[in-house]
């Protein structure tokens, strides 16, 4: 009893260590006292393609109508503006672009000044700038990620007239922004034409831009209302711990009662105050996919929150999904739920034919039901955080995934900045914030390849993997390097070591015979100099559908066979000992920037884009199922897994 006890003391200091924003970031559901309006469909639209790219704000087109600034087109929310037209100039357009769309507030929510009228938008890349009737209530610097206003006030001063959002957005990267990048400008007459300018870009997807998830209006009460929550969980035996923290808004004299409810929605723990613990008798677990024959359990955590003032009594009421589960690291191990787990999975991009990373239910779906069928349990969110909802899927189905932040790219020592490790410790708030309650999500990724053998990394990820271990000391960290194991400067404050590696493709292309030596090595050099756990985050072949040849030639699908049998070989030596991962690159085609390496995109993908398998799906799926069923406790799993 004292040793839970103690562990239940250590784990609320946990809780109320996590740093937070000025305000929560939960996600918006509907209860008994809060609506949701989406508003996505058609907006107008926009490109401001003067010179300057600053037209729309010299002439405040956020004042009227968007159509009374000039010619206007319908653009879909959400989803990335650049392959909508038949306009090439739009595809790659770089600067400010303009949404506006009008929508009609239920009456309730106007003339109720005890209501909280919130604008959420999910993400939009990069910069972005929200008016509503004229009036500015935000901005945001950064995708990916979601931000919001509050709007009561201004959508009551003309109760008559209709909602007039307009939001502009600029996908500019500069060396501070997280992507990095650069603007170059091309001054020869004789080559370019007048004003011709280039955004570079250091990394390998195409950089789409726009409004790329939901917009949506949500509700509250205004005068006291359930802001944030973090939870913390826990196990001994068979009894379960949730550990929580409540922030309220507007009152410290509110009554809070939780209830926590199983999937048939009894009641198997209550308890009141902001802060405090719930223990759970015969615990069902969060387990991943394939590691339990009832993965991804979730309860249900009922928050009501009741306060009155002066004027009037207020309740709210949120529910949060809430799985059971640890996470560990040894030096030789990742453990969920003190079992060995061995991440056999993916890495992704939010990608698709026209939509580009605009949130599609129809694309996720289908792929969930390709990586379960091709028994993955794990994915990279390479190289950026996704949509909420996909890591909500993620929890209902037991899919682990390790949350990437979009610092990728940071190649330039110029990026090693102090502005930059401002913007990249803001993100990092941001991204615990929205997250932290993921039970899928069992670790943190702060970079992508960064030039980490340079001088000022050292201080750069100590400082960043430092910050994030203090927002989240329950998770691990790591970022995904590409460096010598010798030279690189950040390797030894993660908790992980997440290698990508490409022998025989980027390094003696065509030479698959020296896969196993060079991997061989990469692994030991590495294990010798850190002592901790490996996933191979990163390895594959470009390949092309439908082309063949024997001898395996690069490009050909039995050259990405070839090279996938023979890292799985050394896979198969080093997962005995230190090695706990392996996520291959990548799931399905994606798009890049044009160039003569690329073949409209990168074909790295075992799918195509348009999500049909190449004949490497067949060779992950095969050994994607061998590995689930290897410790030979789920006996009664069929071959092929169902559908979701």
């Amino acid at each position: 009893i004292l040793a839970a006890m103690l562990r239940v003391l250590c784990l609320l200091a946990v809780v109320d260590s996590v740093l937070l924003l000025d305000s929560g970031m939960l996600f918006p559901r509907e209860s008994a006292s809060r609506e949701v309006k989406e508003l996505n469909g058609l907006w107008a639209f926009r490109a401001d393609i003067s010179p300057s790219r600053n037209q729309g704000f010299e002439e405040a087109w956020y004042k009227s109508r968007l159509i009374e600034s000039g010619p206007v087109i319908d653009m879909p929310v959400p989803a990335s503006y650049n392959d909508i037209t038949q306009d090439p100039s739009l595809r790659t357009f770089t600067g400010w672009v303009w949404y506006e769309r009008e929508v009609v507030v239920p009456t309730r929510w106007i003339t109720d000044e005890e209501i909280r009228v919130v604008l959420r938008v999910g993400s939009a890349h990069y910069y972005s700038v929200v008016w509503v009737n004229g009036v500015k209530v935000t901005e945001h610097n950064g995708g990916h990620l979601p931000f919001e206003a509050e709007i009561g006030s201004v959508i009551r001063k003309d109760p008559t007239a209709k909602c007039r959002i307009t939001i502009a957005v600029n996908n500019t990267l500069t060396l501070e922004t997280l992507p990095p990048g650069t603007i170059q400008y091309m001054n020869d007459p004789t080559r370019y034409p007048k004003g011709f300018f280039v955004q570079n870009i250091f990394f390998d997807f195409f950089n789409y831009a726009g409004i790329h998830r939901s917009v949506l209006l949500y509700t509250t009460p205004k005068a006291f209302y359930v802001d944030d929550i973090t939870v913390v969980t826990d196990f001994s035996d068979n009894a379960g711990l949730v550990n929580y923290k409540v922030s309220v808004k507007g009152s410290a004299a509110a009554t809070l009662k939780l209830t926590l409810m199983d999937k048939e929605g009894h009641c198997v723990a209550s308890s009141s105050g902001s802060v405090g613990a719930l223990k759970v008798a015969d615990v069902k677990l969060w387990w991943p996919y394939l590691m339990h024959e009832n993965p991804g359990y979730l309860y249900s955590l009922e928050v009501h929150l009741t306060a009155a003032n002066d004027k009037s009594t207020s309740e709210d009421v949120y529910l949060l999904p809430v799985g059971i589960r640890t996470v560990k690291v040894s030096s030789t191990q990742f453990l969920i739920n003190n079992k060995p787990f061995y991440f056999h999975g993916v890495n992704k991009h939010e990608d698709s034919d026209i939509r580009g990373k605009g949130f599609d239910w129809p694309l996720i779906v289908k792929d969930f039901n390709l990586m379960k069928w091709m028994g993955a349990n794990s994915f990279r969110t390479s190289h950026y955080p996704y949509a909420e909802e996909i890591l909500q899927m993620c929890d209902q189905h037991g899919i682990v995934v390790i949350d990437e932040c979009p610092g990728v790219g940071i190649k330039d020592i110029r990026s090693f900045g102090n502005a930059s490790l401002t913007h990249h410790l803001v993100v990092m708030d941001e991204l615990v914030r929205r997250d932290k309650n993921h039970p899928s999500v069992v670790m943190w990724s702060v970079a992508n390849e960064p030039a980490s053998e340079m001088p000022p990394a050292q201080f750069y990820f100590k400082t960043l993997i430092k910050h994030t271990k203090d927002l989240d000391p329950t998770r691990p960290v790591t970022y995904i390097t590409n460096s010598n194991y010798a030279r690189d400067l950040g390797a030894p404050y993660v908790d992980v070591v997440c290698v990508n590696s490409y022998f025989s493709w980027y390094h003696d292309p065509g030479y698959l015979e020296v896969i196993p030596i060079q991997l061989n090595t990469q692994f030991e050099d590495w294990y010798a100099k850190y002592q901790k756990p490996i996933i191979q985050s990163e390895y594959g072949a470009d390949t092309l559908p439908g082309l063949h040849n024997d001898p395996p030639l690069m490009f050909t699908e039995e050259y990405q066979q070839a090279v996938l049998q023979h890292y799985h070989n050394v896979f198969d030596q080093k997962r005995k000992h230190y090695v706990i991962g392996e996520l291959i690159w990548n799931f399905a085609d994606f798009m890049t920037v044009q160039g003569i390496t690329r073949v409209v995109g990168n074909k790295k993908g075992v799918f195509t884009r348009q999500r049909q398998p190449k004949a490497a799906a067949f060779i992950l799926k095969e050994r994607y199922w061998r590995l689930a069923n290897e410790t030979g406790k789920l006996p009664y799993w069929t071959k092929y897994p169902c559908s979701l």
